[in-house]
């Protein structure tokens, strides 16, 4: 199998180190950790800046790793499904090495963005996007343009950390494929529609992007752009973090058919090393992905209701009855490389860029690739964040929010009263719904309904995630 050997020499096989040695570089991270600059290199190696945090002071630990992960979800995103969630696929996934897995490096760090972004700092990528006006505040986010009749050019930056940006050149009822009638004439193929532009070219849509990229501090990340949408290419970067590559922290700009930013996303604020945890290979990491991923398949029992059967009688099942079917197999997906790098997930309710291992899979009976990933934190490192007490809380199956009125709703009694609680943070809102009975000795007829309860917020939701108090899981979007 094929592997990739990044400057930091973490991907490919190497000869492990003896006990002893092993056991005094443990040693070594208990007591000085890790952390630093942004641009400082990996643990394994680099040339980055001198590490001075305070596990690399000595002055203590790491602290564990709290990862906002459901008990039973793999840290597996494949492309498209954000970090955390578990890959499609009911009947369980089986990922299988096509060869000889690498080891990695001992040690890596945890790069988070905290703070809130400034005026200047929109001000600079409103430059970078060709843009006209001054940054002005409107409650959590920061804007420059105007989108109020829908047509236009506008960027709308979130304060806090880590700034997640849009924008969009022309609104709902703006141009379409065709920019204008000199850059459709002319620009078609031969198996085009008349009229229809022709993308740029993959080397052009990157030239473009380049000041955006630069604007963000992301001028060497990895550049892919081969995505289409219609005649605009897309071009999507990932950005390299201490000689690693990052997965799950892409910014995305979308160039049109005349070469000109027409959007973009991504994240605007930058990012600081944090501590550095002690990690495992990619062997190891795989096997915690397959336990994850639940590959043994969901037996159906199947089978019909019949009558009892009175003595000495046979039952025979309706015709049209559906008998048991085996256990469904597992999806099996072959893993052609594993490459060692830094993965998005929530900790303590904030994105946070953790050490993890990039498997590149490919289904077994053939298709299109993609790339999950597995947290490669030493498991000896890691908790997660304590729930709620559960005693009268009600499980939230789905959220809506109108400005700062947050409705939530969930399945309850028809004899009980619910009320629904807010704790606010910069990166989350954790949200409570608390049943209490008047009697509890009052005979109530057991019927579960849906119900919908309100709470006001101290602010907009935003790019706030919400999250079951009572389970600790996020909540999806009604």
């Amino acid at each position: 199998m094929s592997t990739e050997r990044p400057d930091n020499d973490v991907s490919g096989p190497r000869r492990r180190r003896s006990p002893l040695a092993v056991a005094s570089v443990a040693a070594a991270v208990l007591l000085a950790g890790g952390g630093g600059a942004y641009w400082a290199a990996a643990a394994a190696g680099g040339d980055g800046a001198a590490d001075d945090s305070a596990a690399a002071r000595g002055d203590r630990t790491p602290p564990l790793l709290s990862l906002d992960l459901p008990a039973d979800s793999p840290s597996a995103p494949s492309r498209g499904i954000a970090p955390g969630e578990p890959p499609p696929g009911g009947d369980g996934v089986v990922y299988r090495a096509s060869g000889e897995l690498p080891d990695g490096p001992d040690t890596a760090a945890v790069h988070r963005s905290t703070g809130t972004v400034s005026a200047a700092e929109v001000a600079r990528l409103a430059r970078a996007l060709e843009l006209d006006g001054t940054p002005r505040a409107e409650g959590t986010v920061w804007k420059v343009g105007t989108d109020k009749d829908g047509s236009g050019p506008v960027l709308q930056v979130n304060k806090q950390a880590p700034g997640t940006w849009t924008f969009a050149r022309y609104g709902s009822g703006g141009p379409d494929q065709c920019a204008s009638e000199t850059v459709c004439a002319g620009k078609t193929t031969g198996d085009a529609t008349a009229g229809q532009a022709v993308p740029v070219s993959e080397k052009a849509a990157k030239a473009a992007a380049t000041p955006v990229l630069k604007a963000l501090g992301q001028e060497k990340a990895a550049l892919d752009a081969d995505q289409l949408m219609g005649s605009i290419r897309v071009v999507n970067a990932d950005p390299v973090i201490g000689g690693l590559p990052t997965y799950g922290w892409a910014t995305g700009i979308q160039v049109g058919a005349d070469g000109e930013v027409v959007g973009g996303s991504g994240q605007l604020k930058g990012l600081e090393k944090g501590d550095t945890y002690p990690v495992i290979g990619a062997g190891d990491a795989l096997k915690q992905l397959n336990a994850a991923s639940k590959g043994g398949g969901t037996p159906d029992v199947g089978g019909c209701a019949t009558p009892v059967p009175t003595e000495g009688e046979q039952t025979v099942p309706p015709a049209d009855c559906a008998m048991p079917r085996e256990a469904a197999k597992p999806i099996v997906m072959t893993v052609d490389k594993a490459v060692f790098g830094l993965a998005t997930q929530y900790v303590d309710g904030e994105q946070t860029l953790v050490p993890s291992w990039l498997f590149s899979v490919r289904p077994t009976t053939g298709g299109p690739g993609s790339t999950v990933s597995q947290v490669a934190v030493d498991p000896a490192h890691l908790t997660k964040p304590e729930p709620a007490p559960k005693t009268g809380d009600r499980r939230i199956t789905s959220y809506s929010a109108d400005g700062r009125t947050l409705t939530v709703t969930f399945w309850g009694g028809v004899c009980s009263t619910y009320s629904a609680h807010a704790e606010e943070s910069a990166g989350q809102v954790r949200v409570s719904v608390t049943e209490s009975t008047e009697d509890e000795k009052k005979v109530c007829i057991l019927i579960a309904k849906e119900l919908k309860r309100t709470v006001t917020l101290d602010e907009p939701v935003g790019d706030r995630r919400i999250v079951d108090a009572a389970s600790g899981a996020v909540v999806p979007r009604a």
